[in-house]
């Protein structure tokens, strides 16, 4: 059995969205997280998400609920490990992630196909037009560039993720890999991940270090109800609205050979940027540095 994670703060409505998808996808066991109020204020919302958690009587949960604050980075970087020390493989979910019916069986079937192929670290069943290649039709595709939206690992792959992105970020440049290859945004939140307490950054350099590979579906599963004045990472749509969702794509009879479709690398930076010029290279360090002095003059 391949148990689900899921990460829940203090959004009520949206969890019970994607606990009706599970509920629909029949999920047969739930690792449930639920973060500890980070400001007296949310603590009502907290309590509301625990009491939905605890009422769910159609799988079995195993609920965590913290009693401090962890923040979306470390409370996934703890749960992840902590269940896959426990079990083979999970899929991972957050309090604002909905998926179409036969997700969860679709993913589980790509987990149990490649469990023993080391080229794979990661499935998914996130994509977007954008960044999915034009010959792709029904079949699933790969990509060096992994995701964190409903996703899927094994407790192998995810040994190296105590390293933290800028680390890794550092021991792909000593290795010659380019830092950019899958979109300038990486870079960014590599140099932020631990002042923003986010996580995935790393996921996708532990991909890029490794030269490793993500399944994606031909077409989304999932969808990110989330981009909204409650997030607390991403506020904005942007380009990551997906169309309406359409049904899970088929089950394959015979799963493709894991070799990284050549288009990933330039959709990815068509959308997300290429290696910055050295004029903009010197100012986003310029900028880094007043930030930083300002810091020091006013501590």
């Amino acid at each position: 059995m391949i148990p689900v994670i899921l990460f829940a703060y203090d959004r009520p409505g949206h969890l019970r969205r994607t606990l009706d998808c599970l509920r629909q996808n029949k999920a047969p066991l739930i690792y449930a997280f639920s973060d500890g109020a980070k400001t007296p204020d949310r603590e009502s919302t907290v309590s509301q998400v625990r009491d939905i958690l605890r009422s769910v009587d159609w799988c079995e949960v195993v609920l965590c609920e913290r009693d401090t604050n962890l923040g979306l980075g470390r409370s996934v970087l703890a749960g992840v490990t902590e269940v896959l020390s426990r079990h083979e493989a999970a899929i991972i979910f957050e309090d604002d992630h909905l998926c179409v019916p036969g997700t969860y069986d679709y993913l589980c079937a790509a987990l149990k196909h490649y469990r023993d192929d080391d080229r794979l670290m990661s499935v998914t069943g996130w994509t977007h037009p954008l960044i999915t290649p034009e010959e792709v039709t029904d079949a699933p595709y790969f990509d060096g560039r992994a995701e964190c939206w409903v996703w899927g690992t094994w407790a192998g792959a995810w040994r190296g993720m105590d390293v933290d992105a800028k680390t890794l970020m550092g021991q792909c440049r000593d290795r010659g890999i380019d830092i950019y290859k899958y979109g300038a945004d990486l870079v960014d939140m590599a140099e932020s991940e631990l002042e923003r307490n986010i996580w995935a950054v790393r996921l996708l350099y532990l991909h890029i270090l490794r030269g490793k590979l993500c399944l994606r579906p031909p077409w989304s599963m999932v969808e990110n109800i989330g981009l909204d004045a409650e997030a607390t990472n991403t506020r904005t749509e942007s380009w990551l609205k997906n169309p309406p969702l359409k049904p899970c794509p088929p089950i394959p009879g015979l799963w493709p050979e894991p070799v990284e479709h050549p288009a990933c690398r330039k959709l990815h930076q068509r959308v997300c940027g290429t290696r910055p010029t050295l004029p903009a290279r010197l100012y986003r360090s310029a900028r880094r540095m007043a930030s930083n002095v300002f810091s020091d003059f006013t501590r």
